[in-house]
C-alpha cells in the first residue's frame, strides 16, 4: 500500500456510513486461487455506502500517464457484467445496488484521465448493464485537514 492509499482510505472511512475493504480481490471466476481461476484484480479499496446503498470500486493513482489506471478501468468496463456477478457472489453485495468506479488522482491529471476514459467509452455498445462513468476526486481534496475525521459529510456531486 502506498502513502496516498492510506490517505484515501481514511477519507472514505471518515463517512461513518462507508465501510471499506482495502486490497480487495475481485475474482471473476470462483476458485481457491485467483492466480489460477482467471481474470482478477486487487482493487485498492471497495467502499460500501450503507446510507445510499451504493458500492464504489476505488482506485488511487498519481502516475503521470495514468496508464495502469486506464487499463484497469478498461478491463472492468469490458468485464462489467461478470464483475458485478463476482461482487454479489464473493462480497455478498446486493445485486440491485449500483456499483461505480471511483478514481482518486491529482487534479492536474484530470485531463489525462478524461482522455483515457474517452477511449473506453467511445464505442459504447448497447448493453443491458454497463459500467457507469467513474466518479473522480482530486487527491488534493482528501487530505485530512479538509474534512472532519469523525464525520465526513459526502462531497457534493
Amino acid at each position: 500500500m502506498d502513502y496516498y492509499q492510506g490517505i484515501v482510505t481514511e477519507y472514505l472511512r471518515a463517512d461513518r456510513a462507508m465501510f471499506v475493504n482495502t486490497e480487495c480481490c475481485i475474482q471473476l471466476n470462483p476458485g481457491a486461487n485467483p492466480d489460477r481461476s482467471g481474470p482478477h484484480w486487487y482493487c485498492d479499496a471497495v467502499a460500501i455506502n450503507l446510507r445510499d446503498r451504493q458500492v464504489f470500486l476505488c482506485e488511487i493513482s498519481f502516475s503521470s500517464s495514468l496508464s495502469d489506471l486506464g487499463k484497469r478501468l478498461n478491463a472492468w468496463h469490458s468485464n462489467w457484467q461478470a464483475l458485478r456477478l463476482a461482487l454479489a457472489r464473493d462480497l455478498y453485495i446486493d445485486p440491485s445496488w449500483p456499483v461505480t468506479p471511483w478514481a482518486f488522482v491529482p487534479q492536474e491529471l484530470f485531463p489525462t484521465l478524461g482522455r483515457r476514459l474517452a477511449s473506453t467509452y467511445a464505442s459504447e455498445a448497447t448493453l443491458t448493464e454497463q459500467m457507469s462513468y467513474p466518479k473522480v476526486t482530486a487527491l488534493e481534496e482528501v487530505v485530512p485537514w479538509k474534512y472532519r475525521s469523525w464525520n465526513r459529510t459526502p462531497a457534493p456531486e
